[in-house]
C-alpha cells in the first residue's frame, strides 16, 4: 500500500527555461522563455474553452489549432503575453494571438514541444481530447 504522504507532498515541478530563437537577444544573448507545468485542471478548462457545442443533433466540434495555442499561451510565464505594451507591439489582443504572431512555426513547435514535456505530456493527447469532448 502506498504511503499517504506521498500524495500529501509530492515534489515539485519547476519552472524550465527554452530558448526557442535566437531573434529574442538582449546584450547579444539569446533570452529564454520561462514556462511552467499545466495541470489537469487548467487543460479541462482549455479543452472546454476550445471545443464549440454543435448544432442540435451534431457533435461539439474540437479546435484543435486554438486549443494549442491557448495551451503554450497558458504555460508561459515570460515574456508576460498579457502585457499591453507587448501586444500592441504585436497588434494584437489576447495571449494566445501574442504567440502566434510572435514566433515562426519551428519556434512555436519548440515551445509547444517543452510545454507539453513539462506538464507530462509527452504522449498523445488525443485520447483526453476525446473524453472531454464525450
Amino acid at each position: 500500500m502506498s504511503s499517504l504522504s506521498a500524495f500529501l507532498h509530492p515534489e515539485k515541478v519547476n519552472n524550465r527555461e527554452v530558448i526557442v530563437s535566437e531573434r529574442f537577444k538582449e546584450n547579444g544573448k539569446p533570452v529564454p522563455f520561462v514556462i511552467r507545468p499545466i495541470t489537469q485542471k487548467e487543460n479541462e478548462v482549455l479543452i472546454r474553452q476550445n471545443t464549440k457545442k454543435g448544432k442540435k443533433n451534431e457533435q461539439p466540434e474540437f479546435d484543435r489549432v486554438a486549443y494549442q495555442h491557448s495551451l503554450v499561451a497558458a504555460a508561459v510565464v515570460e515574456p508576460d503575453l498579457e502585457n499591453a505594451e507587448l501586444q500592441k507591439a504585436y497588434g494584437v489582443l489576447g495571449a494566445p494571438k501574442l504567440l502566434a504572431e510572435m514566433l515562426y512555426i519551428g519556434e512555436f513547435a519548440i515551445l509547444m514541444k517543452e510545454v507539453q514535456e513539462i506538464s507530462g505530456l509527452d504522449i498523445d493527447i488525443n485520447d483526453d481530447i476525446e473524453e472531454a469532448k464525450n
